[in-house]
């Protein structure tokens, strides 16, 4: 019987993937792995890793002879040493298309929430302060302009759910082609990007290239009273210049829901400040998209089990079942 490790997972139950093990005939080994010495141990006589957060490196690759494969719980494989597996002929897959919809639609919110200073009049309230110009001037909305960085899967049901909010629509994608803009959507260089938008939204990977790619440069280009959504991967932006960008002004609010170290540390200067959003990294969740993620996750690797391809390839592999 065939035999994958589960190789970590912070969810209530396994119950989605056990079922899909099951019904392939699969033995589903589970583990709380943190470490590649971990996920080595725990991976002897698997075939197949499914992880959430473990790290898989190239001591993992090398270590497991026997490793066809390994699926990750999201669309992010940052965890994941791709160019290892792939040295190592080793499948690499994901689900990359589960929560569209709602990581749009929470980058939204987040953004509104900022323009429309929601969680401080919230706040005011809650502490006796009942007037409409207790958190300060509001912006009309249809006045402003969003910025969108990267415009993948998630990028474009931004700008489709957002453009009817916002003035304009602009975004920087080096990678996508003109014809693939929508209509509504400008093109613009990541420095003209951030010149022109009051409002920022990230929706890139997290790769060598985007790695603090959002810093100090690009937060002193903006416009002053300006805004920051991070619905993407929290490594992308240099956080501490992303503090000093909304003390001094240049921000009028940043909102993140992923933050370069999880959960948020208890001293960050990023907790506690009434012009900033944090939420759980929970962009992507809903009991339905959850249920999505989970399910093409595992089923890659029953998949490959049964065909020797995954349904979904970050990298192609060249170890058989």
């Amino acid at each position: 019987m065939p035999r994958i490790l589960f190789a970590d997972n912070d969810f209530p139950d396994i119950a989605i993937e056990r079922e899909i093990c099951e019904r392939a005939g699969v033995e589903l080994v589970v583990a709380q792995c943190r470490t590649e010495d971990d996920v080595i141990r725990a991976a002897d006589g698997a075939c197949g890793i499914l992880l959430q957060y473990a790290p898989i490196g190239r001591k993992v690759a090398s270590s497991l002879p026997g490793l066809g494969i390994v699926s990750r719980i999201g669309a992010g494989f940052d965890t994941v040493d791709t160019a290892a597996c792939a040295e190592h002929g080793i499948w690499v897959a994901n689900s990359p298309d589960y929560g569209v919809g709602e990581v749009a639609t929470h980058a939204l919110a987040m953004a509104l929430a900022l323009v429309r200073n929601i969680v401080a009049w919230n706040r005011d309230v809650a502490e006796g302060r009942w007037h409409y110009t207790s958190a300060g001037p509001v912006r009309r909305a249809s006045n402003l302009t969003l910025g969108i960085v990267g415009l993948g899967r998630i990028g474009k049901r931004m700008a489709h759910v957002s453009r009817n909010v916002f003035r304009h629509v602009v975004a920087c994608d080096p990678y996508i082609i003109d014809g693939d803009f929508p209509a509504y959507v400008e093109r613009a260089t990541l420095e003209d990007l951030f010149a022109r938008s009051d409002v920022v939204s990230l929706h890139v990977p997290l790769n060598d290239e985007t790695r603090r790619m959002i810093g100090a440069r690009q937060f002193a280009a903006m416009q002053p009273g300006s805004y920051l959504v991070n619905t993407a991967r929290g490594a992308v932006v240099d956080v501490d210049a992303a503090a000093d960008a909304r003390d001094r002004g240049t921000l009028a609010g940043l909102a993140l829901d992923v933050l370069p170290v999880e959960p948020v540390p208890a001293q960050s200067r990023l907790l506690h400040h009434p012009r900033a959003i944090l939420t759980p990294h929970s962009a992507f969740y809903s009991v339905e998209s959850e249920k999505e993620l989970r399910r093409k996750a595992a089923t890659n690797l029953v998949t490959w089990i049964r065909t020797g391809r995954p349904d979904y390839v970050v990298t192609a592999g060249t170890r058989r079942p």
